[in-house]
C-alpha cells in the first residue's frame, strides 16, 4: 500500500479534527466515554477519507499510465471501431 502524500495526510487530519469538533458541538457529550466514542468515530472517518483518496489517486495514476486521461477514461468505448 502506498504511503499517503502530504495533501492526503492533511485531508485526513482535517477530517478528524472537523468531525470531532462538529460531533462534540452537536451532541453535547461531557463524559469521558462519550467523548472517546466520538473521537474514535472521527478517527475512523479520517482513516476512511485518507484510504479513499489513496485509491482515487492510484486509479488516476493507472489510467494515465495506460495512456488515457482521467477525463476520457470512461469514454474509451467510443473510440473502438
Amino acid at each position: 500500500m502506498p504511503r499517503p502524500s502530504a495533501a492526503q495526510f492533511c485531508l485526513g487530519s482535517f477530517t478528524v479534527v472537523a468531525t470531532t469538533v462538529a460531533l462534540l458541538a452537536v451532541s453535547g457529550a461531557s463524559g469521558v466515554l462519550e467523548v472517546a466514542v466520538l473521537v474514535a468515530f472521527a478517527l475512523a472517518l479520517g482513516t476512511v477519507v485518507t484510504v479513499l483518496s489513496l485509491s482515487v489517486s492510484a486509479r488516476a495514476a493507472l489510467t494515465e499510465e495506460a495512456g488515457a486521461s482521467p477525463v476520457t477514461a470512461g469514454r474509451e468505448y467510443a473510440r473502438q471501431r
